[in-house]
């Protein structure tokens, strides 16, 4: 593929990045490091026919990009939203591949001024794909900026303040804008309708995470039977790339207690030290369900009380342990706060009193309620 131009440009990064990293100061990192980014590329799929799951939205992009191909044109801008890790970065790069484009990658947060947004966008080619990541956390100013981009491929410079101020128009060769969010209900009606194409996408079944550890395995060489898929499967919450990391891991287990098949029980052994238990929680997840349970009886409790049972940060509760949770069916958000579901009380072996929940769901006053 085509080298990203404009390297360099604020909150920026091309796919000619990583040749310009410096070089790890042990031979031994300077041997890993490559390696190590060898393999995580290896992994990503580069076609949309290699893509496993989201058969939905594959099908439609599909359909999308084969129309623009036989225009002629860049692809109309594209939106990606759902959970991290179920591939959105990597459709990104399929998209660039597909409509052989260069490809420039940034994020939402990196771009804070409504000039790093002009920067980068003054300095792409025609047809080429910008992905902008966390597109939902951008500033203001940029998003506004982004209107006109997108839909009309120009932006206007200020130059000047006050009454002297002049708005010089710079217009821009086609592209396309392919963003990623995991919170699409915080993008703004104007944006969001700037896109020609939005895909939602779901989490995987075990099934597609079998598929997707097979084509994984094959890439790494390795051993393992179909229960050794199906345990590793089973422990990945519906993630693609948890799933590639827990297999990284018992690859790792297997090869320091020479074991050249992976079945069930050597999955088990290496998941197990690493804390990731049967149904996919781990040390943090079973943290709170345990606070929850242990602490406070099954709640309700509020997210800050809950936060400094288990020794962390309420937006690490909130947002990294709690969403798995409560699609599990483990906990329960209600008005007073937080709550011990029966299935958590089973998956930690106790036993639940019968009261546990229904107190939870007694009428409160609005003092009562958890912020």
């Amino acid at each position: 593929m085509e080298q990203a131009q404009g390297a360099g440009l604020p909150g920026q990064i091309s796919l000619g990045a990583a040749a310009r990293t410096p070089a790890p100061p042990s031979g031994l990192a300077a041997a890993a490091e490559p390696e190590e980014r060898e393999l995580e590329a290896a992994l990503r799929p580069k076609t949309l026919d290699d893509f496993v799951g989201q058969e939905r939205v594959r099908k439609q992009l599909a359909l999308v990009l084969a129309a623009s191909r036989i225009r002629g044109r860049s692809a109309d801008h594209v939106l990606m939203s759902g959970p991290p890790g179920l591939g959105k970065t990597t459709l990104a790069m399929i998209i660039a591949s597909e409509m052989n484009a260069p490809l420039r990658i940034s994020s939402g947060p990196a771009i804070q001024h409504a000039g790093d947004l002009a920067a980068i966008l003054s300095s792409l080619t025609e047809g080429e794909v910008l992905f902008l990541d966390e597109i939902h956390r951008m500033s203001r100013p940029a998003e506004e900026m982004l209107y006109m981009a997108m839909e009309d491929y120009r932006v206007d410079i200020i130059v000047g303040k006050g009454a002297g101020a002049t708005a010089i128009p710079l217009e821009l060769p086609p592209f396309t804008l392919v963003g990623a969010t995991t919170r699409a209900g915080l993008l703004p009606g104007p944006l969001r309708d700037r896109f020609g194409f939005t895909g939602h996408l779901e989490f995987y079944s075990v099934a597609e995470l079998e598929l997707v550890l097979r084509r994984s395995a094959g890439m790494l060489d390795l051993k393992l039977t179909s229960a050794g898929f199906a345990e590793i499967a089973g422990r990945s919450r519906g993630t693609p790339r948890i799933a590639n990391r827990l297999l990284r891991r018992v690859r790792d287990w297997a090869l320091v207690h020479g074991i050249e098949t992976i079945d069930t029980s050597t999955a088990s052994a290496a998941l197990d030290m690493y804390e990731v238990d049967a149904r996919g929680l781990d040390r943090l997840d079973r943290s709170v369900l345990e606070a929850l349970v242990n602490k406070f009886n099954g709640g309700p409790v509020g997210l800050s009380t809950l936060a400094i049972a288990v020794g962390e940060e309420p937006e690490t509760v909130e947002t990294v342990a709690e969403p798995f949770l409560v699609r599990e069916g483990l906990l329960g958000r209600t008005p007073r706060g937080r709550i011990a579901m029966p299935a958590a009380w089973d998956h930690l072996g106790l036993r639940m009193p019968g009261n546990a929940v229904a107190a939870a769901m007694l009428p409160f006053d609005e003092d009562d309620i958890d912020d």
